[in-house]
């Protein structure tokens, strides 16, 4: 039986389904566009349901753009601005992960803006002002993790120094995003695991950060829920497909279920950090600066010490965190076993060590992370010895 395609409006359209992918034509055409540059990976690129998009855009001027790996650099967006500028492009489709989105989404700023792409940092005191119409972008998440397909910001680093900058307006956000679950079901299992724990970090930091913002709580609590309901399933068949099983009906239907609640996760944790994140982002967003560490993979490792280190801040929250996963939870040290129990079962590394990361870069790691602007909004405040406190605890000592 076909699966329906489900439509909502929060915070931008979305087209939900097995499927969605076919809705590119339809969605463009919507947008008044007929000259899209494809932005992905090269990875993406190589897959063997990739030729589809471009013949799903018959009667459209397409040209692709490949350029994106790994965390997302400047130099990256500069060819994939030069691409756009030669195609005459007149929108965007996005596909994959989150490096593709941001890199998109770069491209798409500074089609109609002067400069260099820092020159509109969030937040910089002399920064330029975003002045100019930007081109419309259809996204479409390969992956389960970021959420970039429904935010309204794109980080970028810098090539030399690895340093991440934030560039925000609200017409970066996507126009439309479909998001088919068929297009996640090859992800291995090393890729589904770390992008879940990207997920689930901004769920869990979102519902703890400080504010009042009971709108984005409810979604990251629902989130969460999804996450412990889908994450470990997705990764037990990412697998089983990589061990070369074969899957009856039932349980391939399962597999998509599985890979479509993960994709409302994800979604769901781009939503709710717009209250804010916390110092699991700052620690990870170190290690993918000093040691080019993935950002899901750092956020999955250093999540439990991280939340450690909040507990005893707001023990009431993670109390509540603790009973969606087990309704008879009777402390929130429970969610941190919980947390400790996922990881364990999705493969996640369980200290820095494992992850080959050395310790003699601790003290850069601690000045990158206190120089972060995720951790201010951390539950409990977090001064240079508590950085040298969790990571030394992510280290495993």
């Amino acid at each position: 039986m076909t699966s329906p395609i489900h439509t909502y409006n929060f915070p931008t359209k979305i087209r939900f389904g097995a499927g969605a992918r076919s809705l590119i034509p339809e969605a463009l055409v919507a947008l008044n566009v007929s000259r899209p540059l494809i932005v992905t990976d090269r990875d993406v690129a190589q897959l063997p349901w990739f030729p589809d998009m471009q013949n799903f855009l018959t009667g459209l001027e397409v040209s692709v753009f490949s350029g994106v790996w790994g965390n997302p650099v400047v130099s990256q967006v500069e060819a994939g601005l030069s691409a756009f500028k030669e195609h005459n492009a007149d929108s965007i489709v996005a596909i994959g992960g989150g490096a593709p989105m941001d890199v998109a989404k770069a491209i798409a700023l500074m089609a109609d803006h002067p400069g260099h792409l820092f020159d509109y940092e969030d937040g910089k005191p002399d920064g330029l002002p975003v002045t100019q119409p930007i081109p419309p972008i259809v996204a479409l998440p390969t992956t389960a993790g970021t959420g970039s397909e429904v935010g309204r910001s794109t980080v970028i680093s810098d090539d030399e120094t690895h340093a991440k900058k934030i560039m925000f307006d609200p017409d970066l956000l996507p126009k439309v995003v479909l998001a088919d679950p068929e297009l996640t079901l090859g992800l291995p299992p090393g890729v589904t695991a770390a992008t879940g724990m990207d997920a689930l970090t901004h769920l869990v930091e979102a519902y703890l950060a400080k504010g009042f913002h009971p709108i984005c709580d409810g979604i990251a609590l629902e989130g969460i829920s999804l996450v412990s309901e889908h994450l470990t399933t997705a990764t037990q068949f990412a697998k089983r497909m990589k061990a070369g099983e074969s899957f009856s009906k039932a349980e391939a239907e399962d597999h998509l279920t599985a890979r479509g609640g993960m994709l409302n996760a994800a979604m769901m944790g781009a939503i709710a950090f717009q209250k804010g994140l916390g110092v699991t982002h700052s620690c990870a967003h170190a290690l993918s600066t000093v040691c080019d560490t993935h950002h899901g993979l750092a956020n999955g490792v250093m999540i439990p010490a991280a939340m450690r280190f909040n507990l005893e801040a707001v023990p009431q929250r993670f109390l509540k965190m603790a009973r969606v996963i087990k309704p008879e939870a009777q402390t929130g040290a429970e969610f941190i076993t919980w947390l400790e129990s996922l990881r364990a079962g999705i493969g996640i590394p369980n200290t820095l060590s494992d992850l080959q990361i050395p310790e003699e870069k601790l003290d850069h790691l601690v000045a990158i992370a206190q120089q972060d602007g995720c951790h201010p909004l951390n539950p409990r405040s977090v001064s240079e010895e508590d950085f040298y406190q969790i990571y030394q605890d992510a280290f495993g000592q």
